[in-house]
């Protein structure tokens, strides 16, 4: 009896014995088993995937200075290594999202087993149990809509590969690889454009209380958005400055006191129509960058994306250049605005001309209609004409661009056209003569109103007497010296059986005995003419094509006076062959195209071809100092105190419709436009609608600014002169010892054809 009560009670703690090991080890050996069913048969990311992680990366646009001119981004991203993150940042992360990250291997079992515990206690103050480490395969690796159970697997998934990366990357590269990709919202992906939008700043630059409040965003970043919710952000800043206190990495002292200061962001918002170079940039996504996206290829055969890619495009453009250059064309046109405006009051049908007829103005208007994003809209939604023009002319509310800031008002679509009509545009480049590099670009006055680029995509605009120079240089190569004197008399030159005797803008100066370089600075064109006759319009129409000018020129006799419709970077890149000692070289804006890995895709070298020798071109340079010397350009000496050595050339073309300027120094070569959307819209007086009005002073305040500033290495000395001995003379005293006297005085009207 006493044998089966011992033997049975044997089997029953023998039971019991099985009862424990499988009530403590059933679960963990079901989590393993469950755990490598998940990693064998589920869709877990390999090593390849993870040493190389998708994610879309902005492309940057660099300046030669080395200054991010904008991006282009599906996601705002741009990556930072982790030297290039302040340590305040790294603090706060590890403090208040995973305080054991330096001693788990991707899953922290204690911080998990305190959130379960907390979980069934129903205890907030556990935290969390995902480390950093999760969070980043969570964000490399998103969730779908997943119920319960799936969300248990994924949940796993998430652990597997945390661990994985773990292996994979240093505690530093998941830490820059997390703060990369975190999404700050605002258009900010990673914590590169996150410190520039927020606090207009680098990674490494952010202070400590900037740091806690880009890592308190981690905990939800719509819901702490600072730019939305001020006081919830903040409150979340300073919860994240005590767990920096709390871990020892700030004393109480500096808590107390970071705590106390206001959240103070300096906002920055990623813009294309904001920033430097807007149409630069515009022209370089659009153009430059489509058709080499077009013509390259990724070693798998694939385009590249300059949305998702990241590469690095190296502009030649200064930042510092840019910015007077623009500061340049709004101060100017400011005020030739208001004087445009005040001009526009003596016009029955202003903006447009007193000599343009109302039919001429619906015509003009009814294009303009026809061209605009709403007539589009309208148009395809089956809208009739009539109902078009209904819209067009029913008043609603909109906001306008005007100089002193945007204006809220209630106005037509049509009227609103009309108002547009009435500013006027410029387009201004510059760039350095013996490389082609381009420093500065403003295609327009406001890219988020006009976006029509005037210097590389808008329509040609002919360019009035800054074409001379061409037909000038004609003369040089044949031997002409600027001392030479030409009487200033009619020319009538014979073309198609037709005769064409063009006509001065004045007669101060008729009928004189004029130096080539008089003739030149005071804009003469009588002379122009007389070199047309002797050279003839094609030879000049085949200089300006080894100049670089590729637009349409018919060869006539006109041309001779600026009927040619140019590109403000075409006269930019043709003027730099004087100041080039005779060699055209190609006008360049990029330099190289890296990868996101630094590897050089593409360099880029401009083309060049000798026009001229280099002593034609200094006696070119000579002659064209003239016009800022004696000539239409003078009022840079007087006026704007401009006394380096500079030559140049004002244009003017009929009715003032528009105002040119071209601008040479030994180191840069600057070309300007100024006029309207259309060529009836212009000044009444050629005194205010003239070049030297209405574009030099651009040139003439950009040119201030760039001598101003001592970082830019410029020189303010004078052309150099060639080695070779010059068979030309320009001592117009030793030339011709009975030049006219008083002739030398400047005459300050532009002549127009």
């Amino acid at each position: 009896m006493a044998a089966e009560k011992s033997k049975s009670s044997k089997q029953n703690f023998k039971r019991y014995i099985i009862a424990f090991w499988l009530i403590f080890f059933g679960p963990i050996a079901f989590l393993f088993l469950f755990v490598l069913g998940v990693r064998l048969f589920a869709d877990l990311p390999d090593t390849e995937e993870l040493q190389n992680p998708k994610t879309l990366l902005a492309t940057e646009i660099i300046s030669s200075d080395m200054k991010v001119l904008g991006k282009f981004y599906a996601e705002n991203r741009t990556n930072v290594k982790y030297k290039e993150i302040s340590p305040y940042v790294v603090n706060a992360l590890i403090a208040t999202e995973d305080a054991r990250f330096y001693e788990h291997s991707g899953v922290d079992f204690k911080a998990l087993g305190r959130a379960v515990a907390g979980a069934l206690t129903g205890s907030s103050s556990s935290g969390g149990g995902s480390t950093l480490s999760q969070q980043l395969a969570k964000m490399l690796f998103p969730r779908e809509d997943l119920n319960k159970f799936q969300l248990v697997i994924r949940k796993i998934k998430e652990w597997i590969i945390a661990t994985k990366l773990e292996r994979e990357y240093t505690k530093e590269e998941i830490i820059a690889l997390y703060l990369n990709k975190f999404d700050y919202v605002n258009n900010a992906v990673g914590i590169k454009s996150a410190a520039q939008i927020y606090f207009n700043t680098t990674p490494d630059s952010l202070k400590i209380e900037q740091a806690a409040m880009l890592v308190g965003m981690a905990k939800n970043p719509a819901y702490f958005n600072p730019n939305r919710f001020h006081d919830r952000a903040e409150g979340r800043r300073n919860t994240v400055i005590q767990q920096m206190e709390k871990y020892g990495y700030i004393t109480t002292a500096q808590s107390d006191s970071l705590q106390k200061i206001p959240l103070k962001l300096n906002f920055h918002p990623e813009d294309h129509n904001e920033g430097l170079a807007p149409y630069f940039r515009e022209y370089l996504r659009d153009v430059f960058l489509k058709k080499w996206c077009d013509q390259n290829r990724k070693p798998d055969g694939t385009k590249y994306d300059i949305y998702r890619d990241g590469l690095k495009i190296y502009t030649t453009i200064d930042s510092r250049m840019q910015r007077y250059a623009e500061q340049a064309a709004t101060e100017h046109l400011k005020e030739l605005q208001a004087a445009f405006f005040k001009d526009c009051k003596r016009k029955k049908n202003a903006p447009f001309a007193w000599n343009v007829s109302k039919d001429e103005i619906k015509t003009i208007m009814t294009q303009a209609m026809k061209r605009s994003e709403r007539y589009r809209v309208l148009k395809k939604a089956g809208k009739s004409m009539e109902e078009i023009e209904k819209n067009f002319n029913t008043p609603i509310e909109m906001t306008l661009f005007t100089w002193d800031g945007e204006k809220d008002t209630t106005m037509t679509p049509m009227d609103s056209i009309r108002y547009a009509k009435s500013y006027l545009q410029t387009g201004f480049m510059s760039m350095e003569p013996q490389t082609g590099y381009i420093k500065a670009w403003v295609g327009g006055i406001n890219h988020k109103y006009f976006q029509y680029d005037h210097v590389q995509i808008g329509h040609a605009r002919q360019v009035g007497s800054t074409f001379k120079p061409f037909v000038y240089a004609l003369a040089i190569q044949e031997g002409y010296s600027p001392c030479y004197r030409l009487p200033n008399v009619p020319t009538t030159i014979t073309y198609d059986d037709k005769e064409w005797t063009p006509s001065n803008s004045d007669d101060k100066l008729n009928g004189r005995m004029l130096t080539i370089q008089q003739a030149l600075a005071n804009s003469v064109n009588y002379i122009s003419a007389y070199f047309m006759k002797q050279f003839g319009p094609q030879a000049t129409v085949d200089l300006v094509r080894r100049m670089g000018i590729v637009s349409p020129i018919d060869p006539v006799p006109a041309i001779c006076l600026g009927t040619p419709e140019i590109s403000v970077f075409e006269m930019v890149g043709a003027n730099a062959t004087f100041a080039n000692k005779g060699t055209w070289i190609e006008p360049t804006f990029v330099t190289r195209i890296e990868d996101k890995n630094g590897k050089v895709l593409a360099d880029f070298v401009p083309k060049t071809e000798e026009v001229m020798s280099e002593e034609k071109a200094y006696v070119m340079i000579q002659l064209m100092k003239g016009v800022v010397q004696i000539g239409t350009g003078v009022r840079l000496r007087y006026r704007y105190k401009l006394n380096q050595p500079m030559a140049g050339k004002t244009g003017t073309t009929q009715n003032n419709s528009d105002g040119w300027f071209m601008g040479i120094t030994p180191d840069l070569v600057s070309g300007c436009w100024v006029g309207a959307e259309d060529r009836s819209v212009h000044f009444n007086s050629t005194n205010e609608g003239q070049g030297a009005s209405m574009a030099l002073p651009i040139f003439a305040k950009y040119m201030q600014k760039v001598y101003a500033d001592k970082t830019i290495k410029i020189t303010q000395g004078d052309f150099e002169k060639p080695s070779k001995k010059i068979d030309i003379e320009m001592d117009c005293s030793k030339y011709n010892k009975e030049l006219e006297s008083g002739v030398e005085n400047f005459n300050e009207t532009e002549d127009f054809y």
